[in-house]
């Protein structure tokens, strides 16, 4: 058996490893999908606990085939040209909405989830699948500034400071992605994140060309990883990814700035023609199980949208804002939708960024 450390549990970053007897760690599809013990879970790099995949197999037999994606775009390239064998995936709000527009994943059926009413009644009901049609929270958390207090002069509470200025020329790193980055300049420009105006998204696309001589990186999710090496002294980053860094430095910190970030919540699904759609429901019902769910949260340090699980979290963390922020940050945060058609300007405004 392999084990992740605790340093290198992330949302975005696989290190290699399974955690679990019985679980097989792949990028490419195999034979034998379908059998009456296995489950075919895909998921974000290292996001999951420690013991929760050796658990459900010791509690139900089934043995857990575990692939892994680094990102949205990457799922939905992957099963845009038909589920190559999948049972369970992990998407964030917006892909869940395209993909239940393009039904790709299944209508959920609550009664075979025993354990559903352990998740918060604040995430029973989001705009981008009301109800729980298709899909169960996992985990939630924020996108913000990651940065080392040492090395600035004020707390940066505002993306002016990495979008729109030259004081920290060199030293900044902003995400490799286009739809976390465009938003966040719009957002800044007091735009919504999901804007489809095509004069707004060119702005927030010059904003950033005009930036771009005074960042050091556009960070395939490796922002904390800069920060802590000394590479970066402010990163645009998850929430959870700088936590894990933050255990490790006390220079470092994290804020969600005056302008609002992002709020996003990964949520679990049964992709259609999913070969073994009772086991899926068996694993998302053990997830969900309260003090299985901890045990993840407790592992990788992000929040939950299990209530019922909260009891058994670290108190530090539930304490942490970084975590789990104020109301009022949340408040002035926004989380990405579908944009459809949209999705283009998006596409063309990265690529002039990431040309010039």
């Amino acid at each position: 058996m392999k084990r992740l450390t605790s340093r290198n549990f992330s949302r975005r970053r696989f290190l290699g490893g399974a955690a679990a007897i019985g679980v097989t760690v792949s990028a490419l599809p195999r034979k034998g999908w379908a059998q009456s013990k296995q489950v075919n879970v895909y998921n974000w790099d290292t996001y999951i606990g420690e013991t929760t995949l050796e658990t459900f197999t010791e509690n139900t037999g089934i043995e857990v085939q575990y692939d892994l994606y680094a990102n949205n775009e990457e799922l939905l390239a992957k099963l845009q040209a038909g589920n190559p064998g999948y049972d369970l995936i992990f998407p964030s709000d917006w892909a869940v909405e395209n993909m239940a527009l393009r039904n790709m994943i299944m209508p959920l059926d609550h009664s075979k989830l025993t354990n559903l009413d352990n998740i918060d009644p604040n995430f029973r009901n989001l705009s981008f699948d009301p109800g729980m049609a298709h899909s169960v929270p996992y985990m939630w958390g924020t996108m913000g500034i990651g940065y080392r207090a040492t090395a600035v002069d004020e707390t940066p509470d505002s993306w002016g400071v990495l979008l729109d200025s030259d004081k920290y020329s060199g030293r900044i790193a902003l995400l490799e992605d286009q739809r976390s980055v465009l938003g966040i300049a719009l957002k800044y420009l007091g735009y919504s994140m999901n804007s489809t105006n095509p004069d707004e998204i060119a702005e927030a696309r010059d904003l950033l060309i005009a930036q771009k001589r005074h960042i050091k990186a556009f960070a395939p999710d490796s922002g904390q990883d800069m920060l802590i090496a000394g590479d970066a002294d402010l990163v645009m980053e998850w929430n959870g990814d700088i936590m894990q860094v933050m255990t490790e430095d006390d220079e470092l910190s994290y804020i969600v700035p005056k302008e609002g970030g992002m709020v996003w919540t990964d949520n679990m699904c049964i992709p259609t023609g999913a070969p073994n759609v009772e086991n899926a429901y068996a694993f998302i019902d053990h997830i969900l199980d309260a003090e299985v769910n901890a045990e993840i949260a407790n592992t990788i340090q992000f929040a939950t949208a299990n209530k019922a699980a909260r009891q058994y979290i670290n108190e530090a963390d539930l304490k942490n804002p970084a975590i789990y922020p104020p109301d009022e940050a949340i408040a002035q945060s926004e989380s990405l939708k579908e944009i459809g058609d949209a999705l283009r300007l998006y596409s063309e405004a990265w690529t002039a960024v990431q040309a010039a």
